[in-house]
């Protein structure tokens, strides 16, 4: 819904103008602007001495390219700006291509960036005043950051273009609207020390309640970068508070979409916090919104998000979560399809190849999970193949020997003697100077599954036997980690107990 803020002396004369076209009535509202405040959108249009002006759009509901600080009040203005802003670009061609070819060739601009399509900065029109100085350093930042080709983005012109903008923005508020851009570049880029020191200071110096909220947004995403392993207490409390602050001001604004991508957010934080049952509150939240909104791909990414959660649940001793991380996973796949995300489809299959070969069931079905089990190992490997993808080759190698084990006896083969293919499929790949703590771990899975082997009670299998003692030694040089160190010296221990016997 598009809202017109009018000074009580224009009330009428928009009216009239939104009357010309049948039922435009229905899709735009007209309000006292002495009555109502207008919020800082896209959405909205303001009317008062006899010009047409423009929140910044703080909401976020257009992209952010600023047009002049006014426009002469028309009909053709009018109409023609309210089509644009509606979607409706061959209603804004009739009224704007000839009555004010300007304006409509600045729209446009908006419109080719809503689209992707690029713009050439110097098709950008700018006249001589202290905000068209401004405006024009902005917007040539804009389409060199959002709308230019691969061939010819040039960082350092960008980067020039957005400190011109913030050194001539007419007052702080539009500074800090630039730098919300400028720092999301810079996130984009990865250079978030850079990014965080310009957001705080803007924080401090922004006008409005929704500027310090939508840089505070900004920053909640570089911090959320920022937080890794080992995780700081200081910063985890800092993202906590300041996700919370931005919660609930979108919810105050009923900006539900946005709300859900913090949800997921704050369920991200809340598990690394261990509080588990409120990280799935957030993220069971979040997937109503996306459902409610009919928002698929944002409600696969929750659903993906929401199994990864009970994935990581049930692999830490909880394995009540596998069959919820089942089913999640399972709604992602609908969004996440092999031909349309196929790294991401064979993440999910990755997974669900553990889930499958772990779910707590009956004792006959356990061999019909063994086949799904099977079938979604070997969907992650066709798109993460040995040669192209060998980290993750080998990562879902190692998966896969674990699965095997956990396989019902089959009839005409070994699962352990498949599991340990598969076990040096990754340890192949897995190196000691490139992969040290991955390959003390594989190098254990491959010993532990070695004892299982089928051999007869009396037969000593002197090469087993000397494989699974120089893998058990190998483990005490890669790591320090003293887990694995004593599960090293455990099986040690037992192989000598064994040559005993033999001997």
């Amino acid at each position: 819904m598009l809202s017109i803020f009018a000074t009580t002396d224009h009330i009428t004369t928009v009216q009239d103008c939104i009357a010309q076209e049948a039922r435009l009535n229905e899709l735009v509202s007209v309000l006292d602007f002495l009555s109502h405040k207008p919020s800082p959108s896209g959405f909205n249009l303001i009317i008062r001495r006899k010009h047409i002006v423009f929140p910044i759009d703080w909401y976020n509901v257009l992209p952010p390219y600023i047009l002049p600080e006014e426009v002469p009040f028309t009909p053709e203005n009018l109409l023609g700006l309210v089509f644009a802003r509606l979607g409706n670009y061959e209603k804004m061609h009739h009224y704007l291509a000839k009555s004010n070819p300007t304006l409509y060739t600045e729209l446009d601009f908006i419109n080719r960036l809503q689209n992707g399509i690029p713009v050439n900065p110097e098709e950008l029109i700018s006249e001589y005043s202290e905000f068209e100085e401004y405006r024009l350093m902005h917007n040539q930042a804009l389409v060199r950051h959002y709308a230019a080709s691969e061939s010819n983005f040039d960082l350092e012109k960008t980067r020039y273009f957005y400190r011109e903008a913030m050194l001539s923005a007419p007052n702080d508020e539009y500074k800090a609207f630039t730098v919300k851009q400028y720092a999301t570049l810079l996130t984009d880029l990865g250079q978030l020390d850079f990014a965080e020191n310009e957001l705080l200071p803007a924080i401090q110096y922004a006008l409005s309640d929704e500027a310090k909220i939508e840089l505070k947004n900004v920053l909640a995403t570089v911090w959320m970068q920022k937080f890794s392993v080992p995780y700081d207490a200081v910063l985890l409390a800092q993202l906590k508070e300041i996700l919370w602050e931005i919660l609930q001001s979108y919810e105050q604004q009923k900006r539900l979409p946005e709300v859900g991508l913090l949800l997921i957010d704050a369920a991200h934080i809340a598990n690394i916090s261990e509080s588990f049952a409120e990280a799935l509150g957030y993220v069971n939240r979040a997937i109503g919104i996306f459902r409610d909104e009919e928002m698929p791909e944002l409600l696969a990414n929750a659903q993906l998000r929401k199994g990864t959660l009970l994935y990581t649940w049930a692999q830490n001793g909880q394995p009540q979560f596998y069959r919820g991380a089942m089913e999640s996973y399972q709604e992602a796949l609908k969004i996440f399809t092999r031909e349309d995300a196929p790294a991401v489809f064979a993440d999910i299959h990755h997974h669900l190849g553990v889930i499958y070969s772990e779910i707590p069931d009956e004792v006959q079905k356990k061999s019909i999970w063994a086949a799904v089990s099977s079938a979604s190992f070997n969907e992650a490997m066709q798109f993460y193949n040995k040669a192209n993808f060998p980290y993750e080759y080998a990562m879902i190698c190692n998966s896969f020997g674990n699965a095997m084990t956990k396989y019902p006896a089959a009839l005409h083969s070994d699962n352990y003697e498949k599991a340990l293919f598969y076990y040096q499929e990754a340890l192949n790949i897995r190196t000691a100077a490139e992969y040290p703590v991955e390959r003390a771990i594989t190098l254990l899975n491959y010993v532990e599954a070695c004892w299982y082997i089928n051999n007869s009670e009396d037969e000593w299998n002197e090469s087993l036997y000397y494989d699974m003692i120089s893998k058990a030694e190998e483990v005490k040089k890669l790591t320090p980690d003293t887990q694995m160190l004593a599960d090293a010296d455990r099986h040690l221990a037992k192989l000598a107990e064994l040559r005993k016997i033999f001997s």
